[in-house]
């Protein structure tokens, strides 16, 4: 098993991904991501995707490269891949945030959501790149 990695990246989601597609986004992460050990968070606005990702190097490489051809979204860019040694969203297949409609989905690990909830308040300052890169999404989203 290769060593364990997370990547965020961010592109710009196409007018006809609609709240049907979001929907088809998160079942497919449901179903695909616990079988590679993926875990992670995806957070969009009406223009925005932002998504966390956490795993193996070569598991997250390649789901990367399948994002990456989406026709959902376009302009998608890698804003943080590093070794990471510990999973900041254990037990998410995919946590999910929908900004415009005030809608937030998460398995209810109390620690977890915690963790997430002080990412969107901003209470937490962080010493890495990826959390911020995700903090500052809150900001312009």
């Amino acid at each position: 098993m290769s060593s364990l990695y997370r990547l965020v990246y961010t592109s710009f989601r196409k007018p006809h991904c609609d709240q049907k597609e979001i929907e088809n986004i998160l079942n497919s992460c449901k179903r695909n991501n616990s079988q590679n050990m993926i875990t992670g968070v995806l957070l969009h606005s009406n223009s925005r995707f932002i998504q966390y990702l956490e795993g193996g190097k070569d598991d997250i490489r390649a789901l990367f490269n399948l994002i990456k051809e989406d026709p959902r979204h376009t302009t998608v860019n890698e804003r943080n891949f590093e070794s990471i040694k510990e999973r900041v969203f254990p037990t998410w297949e995919m946590g999910y945030k929908d900004f415009d409609r005030v809608q937030f989905n998460t398995v209810p690990l109390k620690e977890e959501e915690d963790i997430f909830n002080n990412i969107i308040s901003g209470d937490l300052d962080f010493d890495d790149n990826a959390m911020r890169i995700v903090q500052l999404f809150f900001k312009m989203a």
